[in-house]
């Protein structure tokens, strides 16, 4: 912690942020900021996701270095919204692969339905627009994990990065508190 600067009467004015962040996230955000002079002051559950979560910083308004800190805790903000980007990313791009491909099994399946309910049933039609649509629905499962592994192999280093970027900014802004 820092020293909190007060006049004579005892006086602290604080300033406030709340900030809602992913509830994984939460305490690379609590130790973060304590870094850039803020303190933690309570936490609560927002409205928008169950995921979520609010915290409720202060700090001192005379806090010296208040605009290179200010500065510092943007490029932190900045990194960590990468971060999380970067681990969204992971997931939807194999997401999409799975889903396109068993939406594509889905047609294959209709088109075989199609066929055995004509007014001349073509089973040899149907068995054969079948076998693709099960492999359509089957394929999904194994595409996404190897999209999902292939990526994160190729992200890893990049997340690696940030969070050596974040170190560095923390203990930068760490610095300019004199702790």
């Amino acid at each position: 912690m820092h020293e909190v600067a007060s006049n004579e009467n005892g006086f602290v004015g604080y300033e406030y942020r709340d900030i809602t962040v992913e509830r994984e996230m939460e305490s690379m955000y609590v130790d973060g900021y304590q870094n850039f002079g803020w303190v933690l002051d309570k936490t609560s559950t927002p409205q928008i996701g169950l995921n979520n979560i609010t915290l409720k910083f202060k700090r001192d308004r005379k806090i010296r270095n208040k605009m290179e800190l200010t500065r510092l805790q943007r490029q932190f903000d900045a990194c960590v919204s990468e971060i999380m980007g970067m681990e969204k990313s992971k997931a939807v791009g194999a997401s999409i692969a799975a889903y396109s491909v068993g939406l594509v099994g889905t047609a294959f399946m209709a088109g075989s339905v199609f066929a055995i309910v004509a007014p001349q049933p073509l089973i040899v039609l149907c068995i054969v627009l079948a076998i693709p649509a099960f492999i359509g629905w089957i394929l999904p499962y194994f595409l996404y994990q190897s999209s999902y592994a292939k990526k994160t192999a190729k992200l890893a280093p990049l997340i690696d990065g940030k969070y050596d970027e974040i170190y560095e900014v923390c203990e930068r802004a760490n610095s300019l508190l004199g702790n």
